[in-house]
């Protein structure tokens, strides 16, 4: 099962992340934090550790490029920035900080699931994650 920890402040982005989990057939077992101090307090944990962090920008308290700029990332646990921001200086600075991976947010609904899906065919290495149903189909 892929312990995750999703920070996140949009509601619908958080209902779509948890679609794509369920289409790209991940057990999860999900944690939101929707602002920035709330997962910095999260990050601090001494028993808290998530197999993969999936990390926006523009978040309120603390911004996600604070999170990583404050963010001892000593356990290796990948962070895939997901986020509606295409500022080329924000992802060479995220990237710099230690983010894995620099993903914009699509505008359309299969472009969301294949993104989320590809994040987890990569960071998470345990998982059996595949890409999600055609437009239409079943999962």
């Amino acid at each position: 099962m892929l312990h995750l920890l999703l920070v996140e402040d949009n509601p619908s982005d958080v209902l779509l992340i948890r679609e794509a989990l369920r289409r790209c057939s991940v057990p999860a077992d999900v944690v939101i934090a929707y602002d920035g101090e709330h997962a910095k307090q999260l990050l601090t944990r001494e028993r808290f550790r998530p197999d993969l962090i999936v990390l926006d920008l523009n978040l309120p308290k603390l911004s996600g490029l604070e999170i990583l700029k404050s963010f001892s990332n000593e356990n290796n646990i990948p962070i895939a920035v997901f986020t509606g921001s295409n500022n080329a200086a924000d992802r060479e600075l995220a990237l710099s900080l230690g983010a894995c991976e620099y993903l914009t947010k699509p505008n359309n609904f299969d472009g969301y699931m294949g993104a989320i899906c590809g994040v987890l065919q990569r960071q998470w290495p345990g998982g059996e994650a595949s890409r999600p149903a055609a437009k239409g189909a079943q999962p």
